[in-house]
């Protein structure tokens, strides 16, 4: 049996949706932590998080530094990189250090303590934690400090449409054709109804989609951000003023965290979804929680905040000896 009073490791790469997820649910333990961002070097980061052989020498000299006793209570990585660290922490602390993966490890999720996956994937064990979505940071009052953050969005006349923008993926196109069919799909919707749009790219959205989209949207009260040029990133006040969102289809996080808000999401999907993107979609279908970007009415919506659950049931796991505590889908 562990204690909570402990250290916590957080480690990811640079990746930001690895990095959102792992601190959401560090800030939900309400222990003290510290984020490591370890990248490891070839042939390790080639083969992670299936080569551990004299793992310690896949970081830099630096970052090994990092990675010394004293070793941690509990550890949470996500991302694949991130798997290798957590991973090797089972054996160098002797069984002592929790070790929590988000996100398919492609290993046998006992190598770990608990692993948490979204239920798309389809993973399977007793220490496999299934929420619907992706973990992130959004609740009340994560939506309150946006509104403060962005108190002149208030003056914007509603409804208030927040539009989320990603990028291509495989099997997953956003394109000049896509980017053309969503600005003229958010205009006829301006038209008929008033409001404004704020529309936010991603690290991930193509400079052409933004381009294509600028001048489209020109005309409409609000904003269009697409990196430090435009100002501060807005993405918090976005989401907390937002009567209604738009996310293009690629991203479980950006839709995870668009259906935590509480308003109706809507995507727009140019093309066939990956079988796992579909399967995510459905879902969330199923829940009441995506509709079509043409939907006008909408039932209730109840927001999608899994995150407090399952940092609950990991303080559950890391307070109880090994298999004590059932896991959840």
């Amino acid at each position: 049996m562990l204690s909570l009073d402990g250290e916590c490791w957080v480690i990811t790469d640079e990746a930001a949706g690895n990095q959102r997820q792992a601190l959401a649910l560090a800030e939900h333990l309400g222990m003290p932590s510290r984020h490591l961002v370890l990248e490891p070097r070839a042939p390790w980061s080639w083969l992670a998080p299936r080569l551990i052989l004299g793992g310690q020498l896949a970081l830099s000299r630096s970052q090994r530094t990092w990675f010394a006793p004293p070793w941690p209570t509990v550890a949470i990585g996500c991302g694949r990189a991130a798997a290798l660290f957590t991973r090797m922490l089972r054996p160098l602390s002797a069984g002592h250090c929790h070790t929590v993966q988000i996100l398919d490890p492609r290993l046998d999720p006992g190598l770990w303590d608990t692993v948490i996956a979204p239920r798309h994937d389809g993973l399977e064990g007793a220490n496999v934690l299934r929420p619907l979505g992706s973990l992130n940071p959004v609740d009340e009052q994560w939506l309150a400090d946006g509104r403060d953050a962005c108190s002149h969005f208030d003056e914007l006349p509603q409804p208030r449409v927040g539009v989320l923008l990603g990028g291509p993926r495989r099997g997953i196109a956003l394109d000049a054709a896509y980017a053309r069919d969503l600005g003229v799909r958010l205009l006829e919707r301006q038209r008929a109804e008033g409001g404004s749009l704020l529309v936010l790219a991603s690290r991930r959205t193509p400079a052409a989609l933004t381009g294509i989209l600028r001048p489209m949207l020109g005309a409409v009260p609000g904003l269009l951000w697409a990196g430090r040029e435009d100002g501060p990133n807005p993405y918090p006040g976005v989401l907390g003023w937002a009567d209604r969102l738009v996310v293009t289809p690629d991203s479980v996080n950006m839709l995870s965290e668009a259906c935590a808000v509480g308003c109706p999401v809507l995507t727009l999907v140019g093309a066939p979804l990956p079988e796992k993107m579909l399967r995510f979609h459905q879902t969330l279908r199923d829940a009441g929680l995506l509709h079509n970007i043409d939907t006008v009415t909408f039932a209730a919506q109840t927001p999608l905040r899994e995150t407090m659950r399952i940092a609950a049931l990991v303080r559950a796991r890391i307070g109880a000896p090994l298999g004590a505590v059932a896991a959840a889908g």
